[in-house]
């Protein structure tokens, strides 16, 4: 049974007093005089139609109708009598407990959609394409034997979230990445590298696993934003925020629900020792503001030739595999630098890189490499319903080669970018990674290490080999045609990533060649070559042993700036014309 949620125009003027009071209700198959079939335009005909009664009109439940309380109109005129007034606020408060409410939920134009039509979106979404769908009984074709059945189902979720989340595998374990959100176009922005910032990336730590006290540090600073303004820099500790010390209970609280906010400073002394047992922090009374604004952020922060005795080496500091034309395009640009100067060695910094397009990934690989060109970089997995189709139908559709070209289709398989691949043709690559280092960071990682020496130095990586999708409420689940009424959309695990050698499932993350940890009491300049992340690749490539001696540094970070973002661990797929996720718009 379809429900439909409306919006009463607002009771005025019971009293002399300006006093608005609005009616919400949710009713199904309403009565004949008040059917709109889910036209807006209808919708405020009808409202207006309703208003311009002279007197207020209670519409009461009809024999053959299902409607969950009353419908209450009242003309905009002031009643003049005391008497008029008391009658009309007991007849208004009569209705208000009378109504039975269902979840509802106001789109961009402030008109009501019930919890049950979103419901049912979610539902057919997972259904369509969750990666586990085979785990979870209640997406199951046959899970409902009739209608009603699915309608009650649906029902029973007062929320869009809860519904959603009851539908996830293992989420402390397996699917710790699917997302729900209440507005696609803010999501749509992120994916493109548009947020608010105050320009700031931070970690946060502990000294000890006992503590309860938290601290922040600086990684780096984005360009042209407050932070770079207000001179923040790089390897900063701050103990608050607003003047409250930061408690593993309350940092989030105050430092992501916000970009705008002060940071209390603080000193980090780790004695001139390796080890972190006798570090200490001591706060300071250094304040600083910052503000968040609207920011684009390149996900290339550095690049540069590094000239280190006898070699030619390449860096590149790549925090994002954001996917967007021009920024694929400067990657590529990056790598004909890189191809022009001769680098006979690459360090590919990936430490803080959380992930984002799948194509972008396959491009840099390719940028990496090219004498692998048309052999098989990754293969995907889809639930067993999908990969079946897929497998009669194409299978070619599930192996993403590597490439000599960029490549971008719309939905009808018209070509909307195209470039040519600037390619080293390496046999070794330096890649530098902590626990921030995600999804498609990772995929470059296990694509690449069937064909060439990838040598991983850092810590481990998070552990997400699992490709996620945009599913919007419409026929096929694209953007186009999107149900005007709201802007959910759902982000779903839709396949996993199996390397050519048949790696995958690597929950726990990939382990480092070198072991190194960030010490937040001498982090370094990012792209110097005394940075001791960089300095260990550089003593790596010439073969002249350890650097940094930071074995027995133990403090550890357990959460940053990209925890904030929701979608900051996420790798996704769109326009690929050559994708098996072109399969589920058929």
């Amino acid at each position: 049974m379809e429900e439909l949620c409306y919006k009463l125009f607002e009771i005025k003027s019971i009293f002399r007093l300006n006093w608005t009071l609005s009616v919400f209700l949710s009713i199904s198959r309403p009565i004949e005089y008040f059917k709109i079939h889910n036209n807006v335009s209808k919708f405020r005909v009808y409202k207006i139609n309703a208003i311009k009664e002279k007197e207020p009109k209670i519409f009461k439940r009809s024999a053959n109708s299902h409607d969950l309380g009353c419908l209450l109109f009242f003309p905009q005129r002031n009643f003049k009598t005391p008497k008029t007034q008391m009658k009309l606020l007991k007849i208004t408060l009569l209705c208000l407990v009378a109504i039975t409410f269902t979840g509802c939920f106001e789109d961009n134009d402030d008109h009501l959609i019930s919890a049950s039509e979103i419901n049912d979106f979610v539902w057919k979404g997972m259904n369509a394409v969750y990666l586990y769908k085979d785990e979870i009984p209640n997406l199951a074709n046959d899970r409902f034997s009739s209608n009603e059945a699915y309608a009650n189902y649906l029902s029973s979720y007062n929320a869009p979230e809860v519904l959603f989340e009851s539908l996830i595998y293992e989420r402390e374990t397996i699917d710790r990445f699917s997302v729900i959100v209440d507005d696609y176009i803010a999501l749509e922005q992120q994916f493109s590298g548009v947020s608010i910032s105050n320009g700031m990336e931070y970690g946060v730590f502990r000294l000890t696993e006992e503590s309860t006290e938290v601290y922040g540090y600086v990684r780096y600073v984005l360009p042209n934003t407050s932070a770079e303004a207000q001179n923040v820099q790089r390897g900063d500790v701050f103990y608050g925020v607003n003047g409250v010390q930061l408690t593993t209970q309350n940092y989030r609280n105050l430092l992501f629900t916000t970009e705008t906010y002060n940071i209390n400073l603080a000193t980090y002394n780790d004695n001139n020792t390796p080890e972190s047992s006798d570090d200490s922090i001591s706060n300071t009374n250094e304040v600083i503001s910052l503000t968040g604004a609207e920011y684009t952020e390149n996900p290339i922060f550095i690049n540069s030739v590094l000239n280190v005795g006898s070699e030619t080496i390449g860096y590149l500091m790549y925090n994002g595999f954001t996917g967007t034309n021009q920024f694929d395009s400067q990657l590529n640009s990056v790598f004909g630098e890189f191809q022009s100067a001769g680098i006979t060695d690459l360090v590919l910094d990936l430490r803080y890189n959380g992930g984002g397009s799948v194509n972008t990934a396959i491009w840099l690989a390719s940028m990496i490499t090219g004498q692998h060109t048309g052999e098989l970089f990754t293969r995907e997995e889809w639930n067993s319903e999908i990969q079946a189709q897929i497998l009669a139908d194409n299978p070619e559709l599930l192996e993403n080669p590597f490439v000599d070209e960029m490549l971008k289709f719309n939905n009808n398989g018209e070509i909307t970018f195209q470039e040519s691949i600037n390619s080293l043709n390496l046999n070794r690559v330096y890649v530098l990674t902590t626990r921030s280092t995600a999804s498609a960071s990772e995929l470059v990682i296990s694509g690449l290490t069937p064909y060439i020496e990838v040598i991983k130095i850092g810590s481990d990586t998070r552990g997400k080999y699992q490709a996620s999708r945009t599913i919007y409420d419409s026929p096929n689940f694209s953007r186009q045609d999107a149900n005007p009424r709201h802007t959910y959309a759902l982000q779903p695990l839709i396949f996993k990533t199996i390397n050519s050698a048949g790696f995958t499932d690597f929950d726990s993350g990939l382990n480092p060649n070198i072991s190194i940890s960030e010490n937040f009491g001498n982090l370094g300049t990012l792209g110097d070559i005394d940075e001791p992340f960089l300095a260990e690749a550089i003593n790596a490539i010439e073969g002249t042993g350890r650097f940094s001696g930071f074995d027995d540094y133990h403090v550890e970070e357990f959460s940053s700036s990209k925890d904030d973002r929701p979608f900051s661990y996420e790798m996704y797929v769109e326009g690929k014309n050559t994708s098996s996720t072109n399969f589920i718009n058929r």
